[in-house]
């Protein structure tokens, strides 16, 4: 018999709901004239629905303990919504000239109760079912430009790596399923021990999840999907697709394998050097602008991994903290590459020569998003990076912490190309002159701009966040 209270448990995936269906009808059935306010609605709907997401909730399980909402899942969704509510203002003036405002939006909200299920789960059926939710819509939006050739090839390679990660995925959970007798994370802790079957079942469990983080050696996918998909999806698969699989990882590493954590310890720690360096060599040598970013987003999953491995609260609380300005910093840089690329029409470096001339705010918006990237100071990275260390460090990892160091030092050497092609290089012409960025992006870069100047200054925020994951 359905209990209806577990609906109610479901706050945040009834409300997306809600929004996801009035938009579906209202794409379907409005008229013309009325479909020209359909993206004022959509962005109006769905910043209503982020704004109740802040709304304090109590902890509680739903359908048999296989979802859990808690003050954590609670804040990583709220990240998520963001997030996506951010991509959502900086794809007015591409949809503008589509006829699929609706599909995208729809396709969109779709992906994210996936990624709120992901988030939620306490059973891993639930977290697979959620991983699957938001991986087939994604490779629809990785191809959604379909006169594009290099946007078909990027949905191709999506579907396909998504197809491959998540059958090495279930195979894992099936040797975990076949060891334990169970696939609740709570009932799954307490039976997990050093057996050949536990360890091979979470090496391909993890493998699926790095499929999705873009951890190396399973990252070939990225640069490719990025380049070719349109700018505000690859924008969305770099922010919010990415947070919530590290949020999952976080999760079934904190409540299912926290029994093993010598054996997920070596191998988080061998993959994040692998990662960090790897991410760092290639993007020095990338020359289109969202290829360049693709590998900056791989380097910094590598560092996102230093907060993983620990599998203590102030581990969970740095990752968290690095996840929202990491959000920020990206979403600023594609705010601007959608501005420059809606001007021009290319995704090149070297359409960023002498930007700093043409259009100073949008050179001066990517500098603070270059920065905040890089852990310059004042700026918000550099307290993410700060706080990733500092919870490796007090495990003891001194070792990677002077690797992860170095390698933000290499890190300044490419990010600063950037920079130098806005503010020292002077082409013989303007590549592209003075850019009338619509009011909705500007706002957005607004957010960005503020959230890089006061995520650092602001300590609460990061002490809130410590005490949601010390409660746990």
């Amino acid at each position: 018999m359905i209990n209806f209270n577990d609906f109610l448990v479901m706050r945040q995936e009834i409300s997306l709901m809600v929004v996801f269906l009035f938009l579906l009808t209202y794409d379907i059935f409005a008229s013309g004239r009325a479909k020209e306010y359909f993206y004022v609605v959509a962005c109006a709907l769905f910043g209503l629905h982020t704004l109740a997401g802040f709304i304090p909730a109590e902890t509680a399980t739903a359908f048999g303990g296989m979802y859990m909402n808690t003050p954590m899942t609670i804040l990583m969704k709220n990240i998520l919504n963001m997030g996506t509510f951010l991509v959502f203002m900086q794809s007015y003036k591409w949809l503008r000239g589509t006829l699929k405002q609706g599909e995208f939006y729809v396709i969109t909200l779709a992906t994210l109760l996936g990624m709120y299920l992901m988030v939620s789960s306490a059973n891993f059926m639930m977290l697979y079912i959620g991983i699957e939710t938001a991986s087939l819509p994604l490779a629809c939006l990785a191809a959604f430009d379909k006169y594009r050739e290099k946007s078909n090839e990027a949905g191709v390679k999506f579907i396909l790596m998504t197809a491959l990660s998540s059958g090495i995925m279930m195979f894992g959970l099936s040797y975990l399923y076949g060891a334990t007798g169970t696939m609740y994370f709570e009932d799954m802790q307490s039976l997990i021990s050093y057996t050949p079957m536990v360890i091979l079942g979470f090496v391909f469990f993890f493998t699926g999840l790095a499929f999705k983080i873009s951890i190396v050696p399973f990252h070939l996918w990225t640069a490719d999907v990025y380049e070719g998909a349109p700018t505000s999806v690859t924008a969305y698969l770099s922010v919010v697709s990415k947070g919530a699989a590290v949020f999952a990882l976080v999760f079934s590493l904190w409540h299912v394998f926290s029994n093993i954590v010598i054996v997920w310890h070596h191998l988080l720690w061998g993959l994040s050097v692998l990662t960090i360096v790897i991410g760092n060599l290639f993007a020095i040598r990338q020359k289109e602008i969202k290829r360049f970013f693709a590998f900056s987003s791989i380097s910094q999953a590598g560092f996102i991994l230093l907060g993983v491995m620990g599998g203590t609260a102030e581990g969970m609380t740095a990752t968290v903290y690095y996840v929202l300005v990491y959000l920020f910093s990206n979403l600023a840089a594609f705010g601007v590459i959608s501005a420059v690329e809606g001007a021009s029409e290319r995704t090149d470096i070297a359409v960023y020569k002498g930007l700093y001339r043409t259009n100073p705010k949008l050179a001066f918006v990517m500098m603070l998003a270059v920065f905040s990237l890089a852990g310059i100071p004042p700026f918000a990275g550099f307290f993410s990076k700060f706080f990733i260390f500092a919870a490796a460090a007090r495990e003891g990892e001194y070792l990677l912490v002077l690797i992860a160091l170095l390698n933000t030092v290499i890190s300044l050497y490419y990010y600063l190309l950037i920079i130098k092609a806005m503010f020292i290089d002077t082409p013989e012409e303007a590549v592209v002159g003075t850019i009338r960025t619509d009011l909705y992006n500007k706002i957005s870069l607004v957010i960005c701009t503020v959230g890089i100047l006061l995520l650092g200054i602001l300590s609460g925020i990061f002490e809130s966040i410590g005490r949601i994951s010390f409660g746990m």
